[in-house]
C-alpha cells in the first residue's frame, strides 16, 4: 500500500471531522440485512511474523513435496492444532 501525501492525509482528518448526518449516502443504500451467501470475515488476513524454525530434514522434504504453499499447510495444521487446544 502506498503512503498517503500530507494533502491525502489532511483530507481524510477533514472527512472524519465531519458529522454523520452531514455525509451524503443517497448514492450507498444503508445495508440493513447481510446476504444469505455472505461470508463474515471472507477478506480478514492475519498479520503474519516471520520466525526462524529447525525442523529435521525429512520433514521438511515432506511437506514440500507436496508442492508450492507448503508454508501455508504449515500454518493451517498448526492453526488447527491451536484452535483444538492440543
Amino acid at each position: 500500500m502506498k503512503k498517503l501525501t500530507a494533502k491525502e492525509r489532511d483530507r481524510l482528518k477533514a472527512l472524519a471531522s465531519l458529522p454523520d448526518d452531514t455525509i451524503d449516502l443517497s448514492d450507498m443504500p444503508e445495508v440493513k440485512e447481510f446476504p444469505p451467501n455472505a461470508v463474515v470475515g471472507k477478506f480478514y488476513r492475519p498479520i503474519k511474523q516471520s520466525v526462524t524454525i529447525r525442523l529435521d530434514a525429512d520433514v521438511v522434504a515432506w511437506v514440500k513435496a507436496s508442492g508450492d504453499g507448503y508454508q501455508t499447510r504449515i500454518n493451517a495444521y498448526l492453526r488447527n492444532m491451536m484452535r483444538s487446544g492440543r
